[in-house]
């Protein structure tokens, strides 16, 4: 069950990148880069980060323990859509009404008469964010019953839709191009809801929604006296989930925050900079989701449902597994990645105004990223332990406390190895992290995970030849 989740989960979110790729290549070529793909890239960019935060852990972290442990699970989830779903709709109609305002936020160095342009389009796009809740709630209901596929192909609609939207205004004026955009976007959102629809069918959640809509109705409108006892359970299950659900924001959304500050720092050094962490990142986030976003994604309802039941002997053994999986995949790719950097950038990027020495410094960078490769996707698989025993303000405080400690090695490093300097400031902050999550995971629930035959052994190749790749770079980037 576990292998044939990852391969959907990792084959979903490689075909999702190769068409975000395509995506991205399809825009360059249609809108270019300019006033008018500065608008849509800024109207995106807050329901993108939304998703980014929101679709990609903090919510199903939260809301699938609370749902598996809830006895009255139909009235429990159609009451946290309605919930969120209002909140959405109250906040989307606010920026409609306060448009002006939010992209002046979203936009600051804008001049009056692009805002005035972005205006109607960050409203469009922001609409999008009651339709990626829709697709986070619907998907993480779906991975209760291991149904896995939807959730990792469904973002792929997306960016099909985008390119279609481009594909039709192809012949049309700049800003019309933005809107038919905007629109695909929206299109896309639509689609990735009714890809849900179908299994959602066939594992009977339709008939667990109609159960929990006749509940809400006897609580509110029928019989409010004789459903007292379903308020009460609701309530206490809903604060429950919110319990858990503010500090997961905060775990999730520590990554953004670092990326964030990088950028701001970046922009204190040599022009080109902000660009090297870009197009390195975007290589190094790729072994990220294929291999540790797509396992995590797949083990959590495992390691959730195991943790319910009392069965943590199950659940440690599904960990183990998945640990040295991982560490194998992500071990290769660290090494393969630090030996082929110059050829990788090369291959991906060099040509028209990316030139050789932009090859080379990028390339250093993501040499610096790929040293926190292994530790930053070996921390997901811990941080699952905390998530299913409903823990996640503690590991809210651990992304806090490697977040703070990445931040002070990039403002030491940078001084020295400028944007690689940063980049090996966040790897740092991955190791940092992984420490500190095993320590809280517990030193004997850590051997029980790597007393495989010899794992010892492996463990500590692995330090080795993080320490050699990491001595080896600063050697060379300091005579080169």
């Amino acid at each position: 069950m576990l292998k044939k989740a990852f391969f959907t989960n990792s084959s979903g979110i490689m075909c999702s990148r190769i068409f975000g790729f395509l995506r991205d290549l399809y825009t360059a070529h249609i809108l270019g880069a300019g006033m008018y793909s500065d608008i849509f890239f800024v109207a995106f960019k807050f329901p993108n980060l939304f998703r980014r935060i929101f679709g990609e852990g903090a919510f199903t972290q939260s809301f699938l323990p609370s749902f598996i442990s809830s006895k009255k699970k139909g009235i429990f989830s159609v009451s946290t859509l309605i919930l969120f779903a209002f909140i959405l709709l109250v906040l989307s109609f606010g920026v409609w009404v306060f448009s002006g305002f939010v992209t002046k936020i979203l936009a600051y160095g804008f001049d009056e008469k692009m805002i005035a342009l972005a205006e109607p389009i960050v409203v469009i796009n922001f609409w999008y964010l009651e339709l990626v809740f829709i697709v986070t709630f619907l998907g993480t209901l779906l991975q209760y019953k291991n149904s896995f596929w939807v959730s990792a192909y469904n973002t792929a609609l997306l960016n099909i839709c985008m390119i279609g939207a481009l594909y039709l205004a192809r012949d049309k004026d700049s800003m019309q191009i933005v809107y038919f955009l905007s629109y695909g976007v929206l299109c896309g959102g639509v689609a990735q809801i009714l890809l849900h629809f179908y299994p959602l069918h066939r594992w009977g959640f339709f008939k667990l929604f109609s159960v929990g809509f006749r509940h809400l109705w006897r609580i509110f409108f029928s019989c409010p006296k004789g459903a007292k006892h379903l308020a009460l359970k609701a309530k206490e299950d809903l604060k429950a989930f919110f319990k858990q659900f503010f500090p997961a924001i905060l775990g999730s959304s520590t990554a953004q925050i670092a990326s964030f500050i990088d950028t701001m720092l970046a922009s204190f050094l040599v022009s080109g900079s902000i660009s090297y962490l870009y197009y390195a990142n975007r290589i190094f986030q790729l072994p990220l989701a294929v291999f540790a976003i797509a396992i995590s994604t797949a083990l959590f309802p495992m390691v959730a449902k195991a943790i319910k039941n009392s069965e943590e002997k199950r659940a440690l053994d599904k960990m183990k597994k998945s640990f040295w999986f991982l560490f194998m995949m992500l071990w290769m790719c660290s090494i393969g990645g630090i030996i082929l950097k110059n050829e990788i950038m090369w291959l991906l990027f060099e040509s028209g105004n990316f030139h050789r020495s932009d090859t080379l410094a990028s390339a250093n960078v993501f040499a610096m990223y790929m040293i926190g490769l292994l530790p930053f996707g070996l921390s997901r698989i811990f941080s699952l332990w905390f998530y299913a025993h409903k823990l996640q303000g503690r590991a809210a405080k651990i992304s806090a406390i490697s977040l703070l400690f990445g931040v002070a090695c990039s403002l030491v490093l940078m001084r020295y190895f400028e944007s690689a300097g940063l980049a090996l400031a966040g790897s740092l902050s991955g190791i940092m992290l992984f420490i500190l999550s095993v320590k809280e995971f517990g030193l004997g629930n850590f051997w029980s995970i790597i007393a495989y035959p010899k794992g010892w052994i492996a463990l500590f190749l692995m330090g080795v030849i993080e320490v050699g790749a990491l001595y080896s770079f600063l050697y060379f980037f300091h005579i080169s």
